[in-house]
Parts: structure tokens; C-alpha cells; sequence
């Protein structure tokens, strides 16, 4: 799926010569994008780190509405799982890593809006790989958030945590990614609040129960975390 707006986006980065390569992971590479409802999750190849005025300045003038992030790797970084990398998002210049589940989109779906395309950047990604990089998801940020049920009284955060077990659960029992469209369909919710979830994901307003969404949202994080955390499976590149 291409969309105008990136490729605009791609054309100022390959202009101001600092950008070797821009990739489209996420919603957009996997064709699941929605406007008004999907982020759009780029990945940024550069030589070498960027000074944070410039990462502001590229950003600058991008319709906020577009949810547009990227994250700035250099190239003798990509190969470090655990490397953080700046990262634009919401507005907000952060350093974060490189996903796993990111790496996987990249490798699997992904495309350049300039330069190499991203399985000549990057290792094949094994359906081993898949499941260890949704079990570091499952076992990092969500068993953080497990810990603090208060936060998923957040509508958003309540409807993320359970597409994101879905897609988790589906990972680690197939080895392969599932966009937050059908994962929708097979959240641990009841009928009602699938139904709530789907209208939300179309873009269609749809309120749920604050509290009731939110416990159930928590209840399968922890149950989804603690699943995770007891699967074993193979070490990633294995199979």
C-alpha cells in the first residue's frame, strides 16, 4: 500500500542527503492501514547518528492527524536487538529499539519508499524469530503494564492491550503476524465488545464500558503475559 503522504515525507529525507534508506513497516506495509485510525511506522537508515534538530526539522509541517513516526537507525546498529535508536512518535523525539515484531513486518512486508529494500538490510526472520520477538513484547512492555492495572482504564490502551494479545497469542502458536484487523476478531472478549472494537478499528465511533473494558483488557494481558513467560520455545534464528 502506498500512500502520498509518505512518499512526499520520503521525497525531503532523500533531498537533505542524510537518509540512506527509509522502510514502511506496520499497519501500511501489511495493507491493514486506516486513516484516521492507523499509525504510520517508518524506519530511517543513516550513516550515522542524527543531530535531534534535524530529526524536529524533517518532521516539521507533517499532519499531525498522520500519527507519522520513525524510528533513525544507523547502519552499524541493526543488527543489535538491544540497541536504542532515536525515535520520532506522537510528536515526541524518543529513543527506543527496533522491535522485534517491527523487524518481522520489515522483513515479511515491508517496502522502501527509498534505497535498499529491507530483506537486503536485514536477517530472514524464522517463524522461531517471530515467536521470540512477540514474547519479548508480551514479556517486556505488557507485563509492565500488567502491573499497573490502573492504566488500562485508558479507552486506547484498553483496546491496543487486547489486539496486541491477540496478535501475541497468534505469534507464539504459528510464528507469523496477524494484522490488528482480524485480530480484532480473535480477542479474549465477549461478543459485544468485539463488535465495539471492530466499529472502533473502521473508524466508526463506538463507546465501551469503561470499567468492564478495562478489566477484561487487564485480565488477558496478565493471563496472555503469564503464557508467554512459561512457552519456551526454540532460541530465534533456530527454525
Amino acid at each position: 500500500m502506498r500512500l502520498p503522504e509518505v512518499e512526499e515525507f520520503g521525497t525531503r529525507l532523500s533531498a537533505a542527503g542524510w537518509v540512506t534508506d527509509l522502510l514502511v513497516a506496520g499497519s501500511l506495509a501489511t495493507g491493514d492501514w486506516i486513516r484516521g485510525v492507523s499509525d504510520l511506522d517508518l524506519v530511517a537508515i543513516v550513516d550515522a547518528t542524527p543531530d535531534p534538530a534535524r530529526i524536529r526539522e524533517a518532521h516539521a509541517g507533517v499532519d499531525p492527524s498522520l500519527n507519522l513516526g520513525c524510528v533513525y537507525v544507523t547502519a552499524d546498529q541493526l543488527p543489535d536487538l538491544g540497541a536504542e535508536h532515536p525515535t520520532w512518535t506522537h510528536g515526541l523525539l524518543v529513543r527506543r529499539i527496533l522491535s522485534g515484531v517491527t523487524r518481522a513486518e520489515l522483513v515479511r512486508h515491508g517496502y522502501p519508499v527509498f534505497g535498499r529494500e529491507p530483506a537486503d538490510l536485514l536477517p530472514p526472520m524464522t517463524e522461531n524469530d517471530i515467536r521470540a520477538a512477540a514474547r519479548a513484547e508480551l514479556t517486556g512492555y505488557w507485563a509492565w503494564a500488567a502491573r499497573r492495572p490502573r492504566l488500562f482504564l485508558d479507552p486506547v490502551l484498553a483496546d491496543l492491550a487486547l489486539t496486541s494479545m491477540a496478535r501475541g497469542r497468534h505469534a507464539l502458536a504459528h510464528g507469523t503476524l496477524l494484522t490488528k484487523s482480524r485480530a480484532v476478531d480473535r480477542a479474549a472478549a465477549p461478543p459485544w465488545l468485539i463488535a465495539q472494537l471492530r466499529s472502533r478499528r473502521q473508524g466508526t465511533p463506538a463507546p465501551s464500558p469503561r470499567l468492564r473494558t478495562a478489566w477484561l483488557a487487564w485480565r488477558d494481558t496478565t493471563r496472555t503475559v503469564r503464557t508467554a513467560r512459561t512457552a519456551h520455545g526454540p532460541r530465534p534464528g533456530a527454525g
